[in-house]
């Protein structure tokens, strides 16, 4: 069954309730006090944020609360100290009630947090520390490993996670030549003789959300509701069967060859290091209905990652493409959700 939930700060009076569901997710040698929850709510009200039933608003079923730090990484006294005006959002937790869990409450909760801090000119970034098995859930959310933490709180490691709110532009000097061998950009852009129709991801009002669904098997983790198709008029060939992709928000990356026209079914992606909405697939090939592979083509050098060979991903009926990417001998394969159709 599917949960409504509505957004909105947790007020003071409702400060006993979110401590209650602290002391239900965390162990005791995790989960902070009513001190520091009443702390947090009244110096920063407007970063603590609950997620509450659409059919009864005034029940709390999560919340995600931070303090701000002048720090651009967390450390132990960023997460006892709230200095105001300051650019680091540090969070301190983000948690679900066990029954509404695995039905994407979590990651909803975390989307709308992010979007609210993002009309913040003044916050850069999101700080936070996890356990590594919660690495996959914010990830899946934009967030980037940066690795173990020296931050010592209960006794389990932990491990520090960010989100660049701002990303700048790169300067244009760092853009690099990026050549596809010889015929395969004609390949692409040839025609088909089909005749499907499908839907594009701007068809759906709710956008991503109208596309995914939560899955069972993964905290989190949101699933393609609908095939994957060609979204290339008159082809529609299915390339992936739904609830086989998982989606997640990460970097964007050049995959169109710079100076040339892009097919006009295949909407530009933001220009890196900004975050795009991707279907990961996963380990191999053979997780795809259909799908193509050009020859290993040079990425263009980014911040975010190192320059490695790419294959890029096409429709195998029509060619039509870049669909997305992968890396030459990788188990990971990423579709951009603006450029498949949804049957």
């Amino acid at each position: 069954m599917t949960v409504h939930v509505v957004f909105n700060n947790v007020p003071f009076d409702q400060l006993q309730s979110a401590i209650e569901i602290e002391k239900r997710c965390f162990p005791p040698d995790e989960a902070a006090s009513l001190e520091s929850f009443t702390s947090r709510q009244r110096q920063a009200p407007d970063l603590f944020l609950g997620a509450y039933l659409a059919s009864d608003p005034q029940t709390l079923i999560g919340y995600a609360c931070s303090t701000l730090s002048p720090s651009p990484t967390l450390t132990h006294d960023s997460m006892f100290t709230h200095i105001p005006g300051s650019s680091s959002v540090c969070l301190h937790a983000v948690t679900v009630l066990p029954a509404y869990r695995k039905q994407g409450v979590g990651s909803a909760l975390l989307r709308e947090y992010i979007s609210r801090l993002e009309r913040v000119p003044s916050y850069e970034r999101i700080l936070l520390i996890t356990h590594e098995d919660l690495r996959s859930f914010y990830e899946g959310v934009g967030f980037e490993w940066l690795g173990k933490s020296p931050v010592e709180h209960g006794s389990q490691p932990w491990f520090e996670m960010r989100k660049i709110l701002h990303p700048a532009e790169p300067p244009a000097s760092q853009h690099q030549t990026q050549s596809l061998p010889p015929g395969v950009w004609e390949a692409l852009q040839r025609p088909s003789g089909g005749k499907a129709t499908v839907r594009r991801l701007d068809d759906f009002a709710e956008g991503v959300l109208g596309v995914t669904t939560p899955h069972s098997s993964d905290d989190g983790a949101l699933k393609n509701r609908f095939d994957l198709v060609c979204p290339r008029d008159g082809c529609g060939s299915i390339i992936l069967k739904a609830g086989a992709g998982k989606w997640v928000e990460r970097s964007s990356l050049e995959l169109d060859p710079p100076n040339q026209l892009i097919h006009p079914q295949l909407p530009e992606l933001p220009t890196p290091p900004a975050t795009a909405q991707w279907w990961l697939i996963t380990p191999s090939p053979m997780a795809f209905e259909n799908i193509g592979f050009t020859r290993p083509v040079p990425s263009v050098a980014q911040s975010n990652m190192p320059e490695k060979k790419l294959k890029l991903l096409i429709c195998a009926e029509c060619d039509l493409g870049p669909l997305g990417w992968s890396e030459e001998g990788g188990s990971e394969f990423w579709l951009a959700c603006s450029r498949v159709g949804y049957a």
